[in-house]
């Protein structure tokens, strides 16, 4: 059967391969939100490119959710939670600004036993590792992670990442933890910055920015305040 996919199709289906697991409402959102039936119009598209075998979905959840074709998680592992949580991450960026350079999962040491942060991209013209924390974790855990990530900056190998700019100075990402608690974490080396979400980070910069308007001197990102670049 010969069939044409449309530029929403592919964008679509890459969208997918990309975050690993999205849900339904998600997609309404992100590429049906113009249509006056949405709902019903995303529902036709997904049950189309299921049918044809381009996408996986599995029914577990409801709405569905849909996966890659290749995906090498189970309908039912919880791993599908997990990327669901870097999607609602990348949802909240978009509320502000759509994030650029966007990488799920990470790997720039090419290593086993590096950082594995869940999600690199460029928001509002700053670089970020996000690590989303849904569970809680002992200090000396949260700081081990720390621990790799001075190491990788110490190897000095990623100022060759290809997302580094050309124009300018190369710089090490700030680094996100995204938990409900704070950690008691520290770094001489890297920017630690420990929020809940996304409206936090940009309720904080808001302040930041309003204190250095009045002239009052902002706290360091690692105790709360934010010293990036998020216009």
């Amino acid at each position: 059967m010969s069939f044409r996919l449309s530029q929403r199709d592919k964008d679509i289906i890459s969208f997918i391969n990309q975050f690993r697991a999205v849900g339904r409402d998600s997609l309404v959102e992100l590429f049906f939100k113009q249509l006056k039936s949405s709902v019903n119009a995303c529902n036709s598209v997904m049950v189309r490119l299921y049918r044809l075998g381009l996408i996986e979905r599995t029914q577990q959840y409801s709405p569905t959710v849909y996966l890659p074709v290749d995906a090498k998680i189970k309908k039912n592992s919880q791993k599908i939670l997990h990327f669901l949580s870097i999607l609602d991450i990348y949802k909240q960026m978009c509320t502000y600004s759509a994030p650029k350079q966007v990488i799920v999962e990470d790997k720039p040491t090419g290593r086993k036993g590096g950082i594995e942060p869940d999600l690199f991209c460029i928001f509002k013209g700053s670089p970020f590792w996000i690590e989303i924390q849904r569970n809680q974790y002992s200090e000396q855990k949260m700081q081990a992670k720390i621990n790799l990530y001075e190491e990788f900056f110490l190897s000095d190998e990623w100022k060759a990442l290809h997302w580094q700019p050309e124009d300018r100075s190369v710089i090490f990402p700030s680094v996100i933890l995204i938990t409900p608690v704070r950690y008691a974490v520290t770094s001489e080396h890297i920017r630690i910055i420990q929020i809940s979400s996304i409206h936090e980070l940009m309720q904080k910069y808001k302040s930041a920015g309003k204190q250095q308007r009045d002239g009052k001197p902002s706290t360091s990102a690692s105790s709360g305040g934010i010293k990036i670049n998020l216009t």
